[in-house]
C-alpha cells in the first residue's frame, strides 16, 4: 500500500511537470529543465551521504571503539540480507538516528549519543531496522527522483514568473488563469507531494524494519521514548541541522510548525499505532 501511494504521488508530480513544462516551452522546454534539475540532483545523489554526515557533525567509529553498537548494526544488516554499513556517531544529547547512502554497498548508519542513553538494545535494534529499511527500499534514489521533478517544476515556475513580469514570454493564446496556476499553485502542489512521498517512505521503513527484526513493538516503544526525548532535548534549529532534518527517524526539533501537512515526517502517534497493529497481528 505504501509503495502504491508513493507511485501515485510520483505520477501526479510527473503530471504537474508535463503540464507546467508545456506552458513555458512545450516538450522541449520541459525536457530542458528536467535535465538541469537532474544534473543538480545527480551530484546530490552521489555525494549526499558525505554532505549529510558533515552537516550533522557525525564521525565514523570503529568496531574497537564501539563494539556493542557495531554488533547491533551487524545483526540488523544480516537480518536484512545487506552488507555491513559504516557506523557513525553524533555527539549530542538529543536522541535520534538516520541512515544514508545511495545503495546497500554504500550505506551509512548514524546514531546520536543521546539515543543510546534512553533506549534498550532491543529498542535500538528496532530503530536500526527502520534505518536499514530506508537503504533496503532505495529511498535515497526515490527522494532524488522526486527532488529532480519538483526542482524542475520550481525552475519552470520561476521562468514563467519572470517572463510575465518582463513581457518576454507573453503570447496571445496564453490563458492568464493557467499561467497563474503554473506560477503560484504548481510549485506549492509539488512541494506538498514531495513531503507526502517522504512521509510514505517513513511508514514503509517502519514496516520494513519491523518485518526484518520480527519485533514491531520494539520500534513502537523506541518511537515513544524518542518523542519524549526530543521534546526534552531538541537539536539546535541551525541551517545545517534543518538541511538534514528529513533524514532523522523523528523530527529533531521541538516545534511542530503550522501543520503536519508541511512536515517530512508522519505523525508519531500514527506510526506507533500501525506498528502496534502489526505486533497484534503477528
Amino acid at each position: 500500500m505504501n509503495f502504491l501511494k508513493t507511485t501515485l504521488l510520483l505520477a501526479t508530480l510527473t503530471g504537474i511537470l508535463v503540464a507546467v513544462g508545456g506552458l513555458v516551452g512545450g516538450v522541449s522546454g520541459m525536457i530542458l529543465f528536467l535535465i538541469i534539475a537532474g544534473v543538480m540532483n545527480f551530484v546530490a545523489y552521489w555525494f549526499s551521504d558525505k554532505m549529510a554526515l558533515r552537516m550533522a557533525g557525525a564521525r565514523e567509529v570503529s568496531e574497537a571503539e564501539e563494539p556493542q553498537l557495531h554488533a547491533l548494526v551487524r545483526q540488523v544488516a544480516n537480518l536484512s540480507g545487506m552488507p555491513m554499513p559504516k557506523v557513525y556517531v553524533i555527539e549530542t544529547d538529543s536522541p535520534n538516528a538516520f541512515a544514508t547512502g545511495r545503495n546497500p554497498q554504500h550505506a551509512v548508519v548514524a546514531v546520536t549519543t543521546g539515543i543510546r542513553r534512553i533506549l534498550t538494545d532491543r529498542e535500538l535494534t528496532g530503530v536500526l531496522g527502520h534505518e536499514m529499511g530506508h537503504v533496503r527500499n532505495r529511498d535515497i534514489l526515490t527522494s532524488s527522483i522526486v527532488a529532480t521533478i519538483a526542482g524542475a517544476i520550481q525552475m519552470i515556475a520561476q521562468v514563467l514568473m519572470f517572463s510575465q513580469i518582463f513581457g518576454g514570454g507573453r503570447r496571445d493564446n496564453q490563458n492568464p488563469l493557467l499561467m497563474l496556476v503554473a506560477i503560484l499553485i504548481a510549485p506549492i502542489a509539488a512541494s506538498l507531494i514531495q513531503l507526502g512521498i517522504s512521509r510514505q517512505r517513513e511508514y514503509a521503513a517502519d514496516k520494513t524494519g519491523a518485518e526484518v527484526t520480527h519485533d514491531p513493538e520494539a520500534l513502537a516503544s523506541a518511537l515513544e521514548k524518542l518523542q519524549r526525548g526530543v521534546a526534552y532535548r531538541p537539536m539546535p534549529d541551525t541551517p545545517a541541522q534543518e538541511a538534514v532534518s528529513a533524514l532523522y527517524i523523528v523530527k529533531p526539533f521541538s516545534g511542530e510548525g503550522l501543520s503536519n501537512l508541511f512536515s517530512t515526517h508522519p505523525p508519531l502517534e500514527e506510526r506507533i499505532r500501525r506498528l502496534r497493529n502489526m505486533a497484534v497481528g503477528r
